[in-house]
């Protein structure tokens, strides 16, 4: 480990020693060996974040290994993303304080420390409900389109932006607040040919993601329509953000009258929200080519 790694680690270290924290988050890609000296943490989970498919698995040092969309992101694009996923899996809750650690791939080398206070941090997440954020929704299935939102978010389609709306969960009452505004293309097709966790089905969703209209999507995983358009109204008492458009008014809407969570590409910046509970979440920001943390190839 380098000299700034290993002034770097040891800092995050005292730090969480000093304020109790629940979990130590370490993007594993900017360094190359394991990254915390035995004994240097009193009580706190080590959860590395990673972009790799083939780094280290949890094991009696690490809690948890988050797995990020195989595209460039910021520093707090990483630790966002990783934060969302931890609260979906269960590692951290509203209360903890965690320690981040980041850096650039590229160079080898950590060189950013976040402290976190979960539910108190506005920058990070803007609505202050962080229990419920996934619900009764399995954390596979909102992970899996948390990322391929992300992802789609980053690349767009066939070099083009891309705008879009993705509500996910409490499917029965979402369909009956919407309506069909085109043939409907996953109808009669094979449940299993429509999950989430189907890789073969992320291309589909790609492709479809230039309809108008949101696509709904059960608790399971499975997508069930695409094109429909949300007719729940927003309260006047909800505050959103000005400049936002119909896509993130109508994600706002259909969450407020149900349990649904909807995810919302915006085809103008490529950032993608979070809407719980008729308010949005959290922001994650398309990073521009002057912030972004690359990639290894």
């Amino acid at each position: 480990m380098g000299s700034l790694n290993t002034v770097i680690v040891e800092s995050a270290c005292v730090i969480a020693n000093e304020i109790g924290a629940h979990a130590l988050f370490v993007y594993a890609d900017a360094i190359q060996d394991y990254p915390i000296p035995s004994g240097m943490l009193d009580a706190t989970d080590i959860i590395l974040i990673t972009h790799s498919e083939s780094r280290t698995e949890p094991s009696a040092e690490v809690s948890a290994t988050l797995r990020l969309p195989p595209i460039p992101l910021t520093r707090m694009g990483q630790i966002k993303l990783a934060v969302v996923m931890a609260l979906s899996e269960g590692h951290v809750t509203e209360g903890d304080k965690i320690v981040c650690l980041t850096g650039s791939s590229v160079f080898g080398s950590l060189d950013c420390i976040v402290v976190l206070d979960i539910g108190k941090e506005r920058e990070l997440l803007i609505s202050t409900n962080v229990s419920a954020i996934a619900g009764n929704i399995p954390s596979a299935v909102f992970e899996a389109l948390l990322n391929l939102a992300v992802e789609l978010a980053s690349q767009g389609r066939e070099g083009k932006p891309v705008g879009a709306t993705f509500v996910l969960g409490d499917h029965d009452k979402v369909m009956q607040f919407s309506r069909q505004t085109i043939f409907n293309p996953f109808q009669g097709y094979p449940a299993e040919e429509r999950n989430l966790l189907n890789p073969q089905l992320r291309e589909t969703l790609k492709e479809f993601s230039a309809l108008d209209g949101a696509f709904v999507i059960r608790e399971d995983g499975e997508v069930t329509s695409a094109g429909r358009h949300l007719n729940a109204a927003l309260e006047s008492t909800v505050d959103l953000p000005q400049g936002l458009g119909s896509r993130h008014v109508a994600a706002a809407g259909i969450t407020s009258v149900t349990e649904a969570v909807a995810i919302v590409i915006s085809e103008s910046t490529g950032d993608v929200r979070i809407f719980k509970d008729g308010a949005i979440f959290m922001e994650i920001e398309k990073p521009s080519r002057l912030t972004v943390s690359p990639l290894t190839s």
